[in-house]
């Protein structure tokens, strides 16, 4: 039986039970993390606690533990499943109220083995569709990886049925801003443009380390405002998250970007995100 971290200890999955009244449970009050493990090692692991302790005060929820023993909690979950290679997920809510209205939260850690995309869809790129539904960067909720997700869940799953692997989403103001689970590059002119956070973006993780290791190659990279004309017009596209790590997209609904071929910058990051993935996680 799979082994999880459940608030203060290790335990059968089955004995994980979240209490009826958990504010996370009833209201989505919570906040969760997706890691990508490769040797034992969790990748970027540093970035993940501080985007999750950062949301956690801005939004007021209370967390089980500081980050040395989230980072115990994550190591302890590998080891008791023997996993290597993982995908790992840290689910923090604020948890259930007790009878002096302190806040007891909830702190839940899985780990499952790691199973990759197609081999296609980096080869060959993949297909993003629009999301029929608006980014609101005035959301209190906007630019954190809260567990109120369903209409990012939703809106990925109506993009599979048009069997693509991204919803591309846009504010209000008809600007593009991200993925349904990722963060989105568009390259034109071989500069390398990616809306900024301000517009509601989440700050995502593999986004944070894809411009760094643009700019740290020589590679231009600027954060800028981009309309539907601009993403349609690009040289290149492609999606991140720590997951996929980098993925191109040739296709977006019934048009191609360029000649529907991933791009040499495009195939350049990927390489070197790959390197740099490698190297963190003593795989070089």
């Amino acid at each position: 039986m799979n082994k999880v971290f459940f608030n203060n200890s290790i335990v059968d999955s089955a004995q994980a039970m979240i209490n009826h009244s958990d504010t996370g449970f009833l209201y989505g009050a919570g906040l969760f993390e997706t890691m990508r493990t490769a040797n034992g090692v969790v990748f970027a692991l540093e970035d993940h606690l501080d985007r999750l302790f950062n949301s956690a005060a801005k939004l007021g929820i209370k967390l089980t533990g500081d980050k040395k023993f989230c980072t115990d909690a994550i190591y302890q979950t590998l080891k008791a499943n023997d996993l290597k290679e993982a995908r790992l997920r840290l689910t923090a809510t604020s948890g259930t109220v007790n009878a002096d209205d302190e806040a007891v939260p909830t702190l839940l850690i899985t780990a499952v083995n790691f199973e990759p995309y197609p081999k296609d869809y980096y080869q060959k790129g993949v297909l993003a569709v629009l999301s029929p539904y608006r980014q609101n960067y005035t959301d209190g909720l906007a630019g954190h990886k809260t567990t109120n997700y369903f209409s990012r869940l939703l809106a990925l799953s109506q993009a599979r049925q048009k069997h693509a692997a991204e919803a591309l989403w846009f504010t209000f103001e008809g600007l593009l801003a991200e993925g349904s689970v990722s963060n989105v590059f568009v390259v034109k002119d071989s500069i390398v443009y990616t809306p900024p956070l301000e517009i509601g973006v989440l700050p995502g993780i593999a986004r944070k380390h894809v411009c760094a290791l643009a700019m740290k190659n020589s590679l231009k990279l600027e954060e800028k405002d981009l309309t539907i004309k601009e993403l349609l017009a690009a040289d290149e596209v492609f999606i991140t998250n720590v997951i996929m790590q980098v993925m191109p997209v040739i296709k977006i609904e019934a048009h191609d970007v360029k000649d529907a071929k991933p791009g040499a910058i495009t195939k350049k990051i990927m390489t070197l995100y790959a390197e740099h993935f490698n190297k963190e996680t003593g795989m070089a």
